[in-house]
């Protein structure tokens, strides 16, 4: 948080245009542009390799004939597509893992309109299998290899920025931000309240190598700011502190007025599909893989104590929408808790012999896996929470009114606070704090690669310390 609380106005404040003048803002564009143009040679010289290298195991030679067809149709149409899906883009820089994914798919689409091009012009039988294989192979490792080691490059380069950024403070107090330098408007003249043509040069000479700018003024100054700031040539900002309050995300049109975004789905189209593509999979093979042991275990549930087999709650699912969430039963039937008020101690009476052992073991979640295959849970995501869960006496969405952005996307099986340990009973606020802030963490970097590697750790945590 950039702003604080306003200040009174200096009296009589004469610019300073020495410090103004010694001011060292170097402008990023062209070391973004360097690194973009070395990104494509790199690309270019790794494909190249891949091929050469895959030519010389099959043919003996590095550039034998079916090796020269594959680069001269391969090279231009991965650059083109490229450059097309902005794989070159500054903000690649900063994203290794998002460049490498992207690098990926470009030469899977690449690679796949070389086939189509090879059979719709008869030459398939001239494309060696064997050749086009390897260089696939080889030229996406060293691609995902490439990108990495461009980003931590770059970084190191640019010290952890690629955009040169400037905070410009009128009358108000703020919070510094590590490494932005911060000029104070009063000192070096600049009031937009009265432009001149000789105060708007020395902000434009101010604000030339700047990348981004963030104004930081009374309410009243914003508009002043604003209209000065649009002729600068420069992406600029306005500080609006209150709008904390609200959760803002961004800015959007409506009817030719504008209007504040506090809300957006974590998962655009595409990425639900994967998402859920990647859950019924999971869930049928689960369910297959554990049929002998869901029988079993139904069957000892049923034996240990009379009432049904599953435990069937209300909880909290995607929308703040309730739904029926299953487990194995492990409490005596007569004394479960629907609401979930009672947080299960370590040796608590309601649970039953075996309902011990399924807990201890994470066996009683195995029917959400229903839950997944119906499409009211997600196999990685944040738990759903019983109506009446309570850390200190108070509800969870008593305690952080934050809690109810968790539920913007379907609730897991497992998910990021569980891996990070945090599971059992909620006894402290910290308890339910330390959950929500992870689960908040996931939805705000939720990729597919994110989801397996959650998945796999999961593993590790079945047996817990906390579970019981």
């Amino acid at each position: 948080m950039l702003y604080e609380s306003p200040l009174a106005q200096p009296v009589a404040a004469q610019p300073n245009f020495d410090i103004l003048s010694s001011m060292q803002l170097t402008s990023k564009q062209w070391l973004r542009l360097r690194f973009c143009a070395a990104m494509i040679l790199c690309d270019t010289a790794i494909l190249s390799l891949a091929v050469m290298a895959s030519s010389l195991i099959r043919f003996g030679s590095p550039l034998a004939p079916a090796a020269v067809t594959v680069l001269a149709i391969l090279l231009p149409l991965y650059v083109t597509i490229g450059l097309f899906k902005g794989n070159y883009s500054s903000h690649m820089l900063t994203d290794g893992e998002g460049s490498a994914v992207r690098a990926l798919a470009s030469l899977m689409v690449a690679a796949a309109s070389v086939l189509f091009i090879a059979f719709c012009l008869h030459a398939d039988t001239a494309l060696s299998r064997q050749l086009f294989g390897m260089s696939a192979l080889f030229g996406a490792v060293l691609l995902i290899t490439s990108r990495l080691i461009v980003q931590q490059s770059a970084s190191r380069l640019a010290r952890g920025a690629m955009m040169t950024e400037l905070v410009i403070r009128d009358s108000v107090d703020i919070l510094m931000a590590d490494g932005v330098p911060v000029v104070d408007a009063l000192t070096f003249g600049f009031d937009p309240g009265s432009c001149t043509p000789a105060m708007l040069d020395r902000l434009g000479r101010l604000v030339e190598p700047v990348d981004r700018v963030i104004v930081a003024c009374p309410d009243h100054r914003r508009s002043a700011w604003a209209m000065a700031l649009k002729g600068a040539h420069v992406n600029a900002e306005l500080l609006t502190p209150e709008m904390n309050e609200l959760g803002a995300l961004g800015c959007g049109r409506f009817n030719g007025a504008s209007t504040l975004v506090v809300s957006s789905g974590p998962l655009g189209m595409q990425s639900r599909a994967v998402k859920r593509g990647l859950d019924l999979f999971l869930s049928i093979v689960l369910m297959v893989l554990f049929a002998p042991l869901l029988i079993v275990t139904a069957i000892a549930v049923r034996i240990d104590s009379p009432g049904p087999i599953l435990f069937v709650q209300p909880r909290l699912g995607r929308g703040n929408r309730l739904f029926s969430m299953y487990k194995f039963r492990s409490m005596r039937a007569d004394q479960c808790d629907l609401e979930g008020r009672i947080s299960t101690a370590r040796d608590d009476g309601r649970i039953t012999s075996v309902g011990r052992l399924i807990r201890a073991t994470s066996i009683d979640e195995l029917p959400q896996l229903l839950n997944v295959l119906k499409g009211n849970m997600s196999f990685v995501g944040p738990r759903p929470h019983a109506l009446g869960s309570l850390a200190e006496e108070k509800l969870f969405w008593e305690i952080d009114s934050r809690y109810w952005h968790r539920h913007a996307i379907k609730p897991g099986i497992t998910g990021l606070a569980q891996i990070r340990g945090f599971r059992g009973s909620t006894h402290q606020t910290s308890d339910l704090l330390d959950r929500l802030q992870s689960d908040l963490d996931y939805l705000n970097g939720w990729s597919i690669r994110r989801d397996l590697m959650i998945i796999l750790a999961t593993v590790k945590v079945i047996l817990h310390k906390n579970a019981y």
